[in-house]
């Protein structure tokens, strides 16, 4: 006589269809809220991003419906945003991790669509790059909660790739942005390059109430030090506004001294107040980590190079070459369609063979497409056979670093630090992108010909290259071009600090 543990124990043995089909159908209910989730997140990554870049293509036009300002004023509108986003993105990342990174994540997204609105109804200079301060405060809300609420939905083993997925969506937006700008301003007008974000923000909100779940980290009860906030807004401010007044009040005038003496005063007192506050803006025991080190101060030189040649490329485009706004970002378009294809492989190809690798590959073609640029661009319009290839190789060369910066950045913390981790990434990011405008602003000058105008782009661009060229020799100090582990990137404890 059969028992019942026997009959059980057979019974056990013989797959159960309706359980195989309701496992099937939570695996792919759990695949598609993970997409989905992607897509939220990588919405708040590209219209944080987009407007690092979007503005540039409507700089012309601002330059007409402003006339009365001079260029260093409206660069305000570009480097405006970059400096509140880049002082508030530390202590964003750890609000979220202490206050919830879906609560801030929308807190960002709502600061930013008003922000938006505010810079698309401008009536001048002033209001636009207060509208620009919002934005950024929005986007550094939004920006970290967002790669957290990422991680926290992927199992560890795709982390590295789904990081460097999200990194390229930012970067992609930044490239992009000239080519969208473009078809805007073309359109219905300069306006319209912040409006575009009020249905993106919609969307975000209206998918992301559904699919994000909150998440925190225990942290400890002191409160963020928002003095530490205000010193490093003020060194920043101080520094892109010495740079860019320079040429005009006299690198020796008082205003100019006193910006840079500023500067590095406050930036001293910054970073003795975050070494002592128990939590500071920045955290100083990151660095600690030497790839987290390397990958900052790589990113910082490279940002400078990169957002002055997007900037460039447009003015030269529109000034030296007269092409419509229009028409200069469908010129730029090839580029960020190559960052396209190849941020999702870059990713992959960091898995297998190291992050200094791919790193070091795509510095070397981004420092060649700008040579190119600086050598072969004359002051008659050849754009098959002289400026698209130099725009190929460059976006080949952006797609196989800005993403993979970005992993690399965060790949020797643990978990819980990855909100700040990223975070600090992105600053570096934001303070190379300022000073680089402010730098470009500089070196272009204001030509009284052709001929000369040419002769200061082709500065611009070497200038560039020498970043990327810098940034490949600081890469370089990365530990070892080994295979990065494929079930995680975060370390066993404690291994973030060798």
């Amino acid at each position: 006589m059969t028992s019942a543990a026997q009959v059980s124990a057979e019974l056990g043995s013989v797959p159960d269809p309706a359980a195989e089909t309701s496992a099937a159908i939570g695996g792919s209910s759990m695949a598609r809220r993970r997409n989905l989730v992607f897509v939220v997140t990588a919405l708040g990554a590209f219209m944080a991003s987009l407007d690092l870049s979007i503005v540039n293509v409507a700089f012309p036009a601002l330059e007409h419906s402003f006339p009365h300002d001079s260029r260093a004023s409206l660069a305000w509108v570009i480097t405006g945003y970059s400096i509140v986003f880049a002082s508030l993105l530390v202590t964003a990342g750890r609000s979220a991790d202490r206050l919830g990174r879906r609560r801030l994540f929308f807190i960002g997204l709502g600061i930013f669509t008003v922000g938006s609105a505010l810079c698309g109804l401008a009536p001048s200079v002033d209001l636009l790059v207060a509208g620009r301060f919002i934005q950024g405060s929005g986007a550094a809300a939004m920006l970290p909660a967002s790669l957290g609420l990422l991680l926290g939905a992927f199992p560890s083993e795709r982390r590295s790739q789904v990081v460097a997925l999200w990194g390229g969506i930012g970067a992609l937006a930044v490239a992009t942005g000239p080519s969208l700008g473009g078809l805007l301003v073309s359109g219905p007008g300069w306006r319209w390059v912040f409006f575009v974000n009020l249905p993106i923000g919609a969307v975000g909100y209206l998918v992301g109430r559904r699919v994000l779940t909150e998440t925190t980290t225990v942290s400890s009860g002191a409160r963020p030090d928002y003095a530490g906030v205000v010193l490093v807004s003020f060194t920043l401010a101080a520094l892109v506004l010495g740079i860019t007044e320079g040429p005009t009040w006299g690198w020796s005038s008082v205003r100019v001294v006193v910006c840079f003496v500023g500067a590095v005063v406050m930036g001293a007192a910054f970073l003795r107040r975050s070494s002592r506050h128990p939590e500071p803006v920045l955290d100083l025991t990151l660095f600690r980590s030497r790839s987290f080190s390397v990958a900052n101060a790589a990113t910082v030189l490279y940002a400078m190079g990169f957002f002055a040649m997007l900037l460039g490329n447009i003015l030269f485009l529109t000034s030296v070459w007269h092409y419509s706004i229009l028409r200069a970002g469908l010129a730029v378009t090839p580029g960020p369609l190559v960052v396209a294809v190849v941020s999702g492989p870059a990713g992959r190809a960091a898995q297998r063979v190291g992050f200094r690798t791919v790193l070091l590959v795509g510095f070397g073609f981004f420092a060649g497409g700008l040579t190119w640029y600086a050598t072969a661009i004359g002051l008659h319009p050849s754009y098959v056979t002289r400026w698209l290839p130099a725009t190929l190789i460059t976006g080949l060369g952006i797609g196989l670093t800005f993403p993979v910066l970005s992993a690399a950045a965060v790949s020797s913390l643990r978990i819980e630090r990855f909100g700040v981790g990223s975070a600090v990434n992105q600053t570096a990011r934001q303070v190379g992108g300022a000073i680089g405008v402010a730098l470009l602003v500089v070196i272009l000058g204001t030509p009284h010909s052709p001929a000369a105008a040419l002769v200061n782009f082709r500065h611009l661009w070497a200038f560039a290259a020498t970043l990327a060229v810098l940034s490949g020799l600081v890469t370089a100090l990365l530990k070892g071009a080994g295979r990065q582990p494929h079930t995680s990137i975060v370390p066993a404890p404690g291994e973030e600090e060798k």
